[in-house]
Order: C-alpha cells, then structure tokens, then sequence
C-alpha cells in the first residue's frame, strides 16, 4: 500500500484481514504511528467470517519494502497527478515485471497515470469507496494500453478478498459509479437551490424512496420490471426539466465561502459537535454493516 490514510488503512485491512501480508509505505511518521491501530479499528469493523490475518508492516520509504514476490501495489495517495506519475515511476525501478500495480483514484485518467512508464499495461485503476473496509464495490479501470492478464489477476483477487468489482470498459472521468452519483448531487442540489425541499426531505426521499430498493436491485433491472416503455414515457416528461447546470450548487459554495465544508469544520448545512459527529458517523457504520450482511444473504 502506497499511502496509509483513511483508504490506505482500510484497504489495508480489507487485504491483511484475508491473509495477505501488507506493507503499508507513508512518509509521515503520525500516519506510521497510528497505522495499526486503525488497520485493527477497520478490521473490527469488517465481517468476521472467514478472516485470516497476513503480516502488516509500516514503512517510511520505497527502500524499506520488500520487493520479492510482491504481487500487487496499491497507490492511495492525494488526487495529485504529478505525485501519483512521480510515485509510480519509482515503484517501476523496485517492483518486478509481474507486480500488477493499481490506483485508487476517483477522478484521474489511468492513461494519465501510467504516461511515461515503461509498463504502462499493467498499470490500473482500483477505485474503493469509503469506508473501504464495508463498502463490497471495487472499480477496476483499464485504458487503451491495459493488459487483460493483469485485469483478470486484480478482479480475481478483489474477489478473493470479499469484494465486489466491475469492470469500466472506458477511462473517463469519474468512472461508473461516481458518474451516477453526482447526477444525482446535481439534481439533489438544485431542488435545495430553488427551495424545492430541505436537505433533511430530500435524504429521506432517497433512503426511504429509491434508494431503499437499491439493495435489492439496481436500477437497470428495476426498469425491467416495471417496464421501459413506462420509463421512457417519464424520462421525455422530465428530463427537459432536470437541472444540466454546469457550475456548482451555489448554496454549497456560500457555504464553503463562509468555512463550512461539513463534519471537519463542525459546520456545513448543520451544525455539528464532536460527539455529534462521532454519533452520526457510528450509526452510518452500523447501518452499512447491517446492510452488507443483508447483500450477503442474497
């Protein structure tokens, strides 16, 4: 693991809590310091069954690693393309020829990643979501240069980890899953523009909505069952009526504005408290945990 933050441990732990040895590499000595015990943390967290713990390492630099027999790399470091090209051009000159290296990037090209490698095919995308250590998706992500062998062995081995990956035929930005996502932000945040409905309304319309029948089955199929032609027949009603705004929610940037980015300012639509947050961000752990084991079930 290249980065040892909030993903980097819990990927961490996702892989050293099903027998993979993992060495975690972070120049920060805070980030090494505390790494076990949010590795430890995470994996509580995570289902037990079936767990077999591998060996954690925490290391300060690329010399310390040991390179032999190193399968896969996973770089979780800053959305800062020059770091990740810099960082990734030094794994090239330790790691061998069959090390699958991959990126967790959300938001970056993979072709743009892997420019100026020597090996460029084997570098892909690896996109986890938070927490990393609950949530089952996993993006793998090729592009133009992508060795197929090396996309098999990753999916393979995200699946032998409890992990559900899909694969993104195309390196665009925002892959799959974020690219539905902030559609459904931009919508979300207009209808709080305009004064349609507050935020606490609009969080309960999708978890008690839609949303709620989204662990049973997505929405492709959802249309199967009730019928494309009903859809079809929304969708030409509606979408010359859903908001195509190219620029951000301008309430959420007056926020920002004001310094109030959310749970790490204790400010953001509401106000918050330490205990609050702590409250708040437990209850959605045990939600999601509740409802991975509901996934499971089916």
């Amino acid at each position: 693991m290249l980065g040892g933050g909030i993903m980097g441990s819990g990927i961490a732990a996702v892989f050293q809590g099903h027998g993979w040895d993992v060495q975690v590499m972070s120049p920060s000595e805070k980030t090494r310091e505390t790494l076990e015990v949010r590795v430890v943390a995470a994996r509580d967290q995570m289902d037990p069954t079936g767990l077999q713990f591998g060996a954690l390492r925490s290391l300060a630099s690329l010399v310390q690693v040991e390179w032999s027999e190193l399968d896969l790399v996973i770089e979780a470091v800053t959305e800062d393309l020059a770091l990740k090209q810099s960082l990734l051009r030094q794994v090239e000159e330790f790691a061998s020829e069959c090390t699958v290296i991959a990126s967790n990037t959300s938001t970056l090209a993979i072709s743009s990643i892997s420019q100026g490698l020597k090996n460029p095919g084997r570098v892909l995308g690896a996109h986890f979501f938070m927490p990393a250590h609950i949530v089952p998706l996993v993006e793998v992500v090729g592009c133009d240069s992508s060795d197929s062998g090396c996309a098999q062995k990753l999916i393979r081995w995200l699946e032998e980890v409890g992990k559900r990956p899909i694969w993104v035929k195309k390196d665009i930005p925002g892959f799959v899953a974020n690219r539905i996502q902030h559609a459904l932000m931009r919508e979300a945040l207009y209808l709080i523009d305009e004064g349609v409905a507050s935020p606490e309304d609009i969080d309960v319309a999708v978890r008690f909505g839609f949303g709620f029948r989204f662990i049973a089955c997505g929405p492709i199929l959802q249309k199967e069952m009730s019928g494309w032609d009903t859809n079809a027949a929304a969708g030409t009603a509606l979408y010359p009526n859903l908001t195509s705004s190219t620029v951000f929610s301008p309430t959420i940037l007056a926020k920002l504005a004001q310094g109030r980015r959310g749970m790490k300012d204790l400010a953001g639509i509401w106000d918050w408290t330490e205990s609050s947050v702590a409250e708040t961000r437990a209850e959605i752990d045990a939600r999601l945990k509740a409802g991975l084991l509901i996934l499971k079930s089916m």
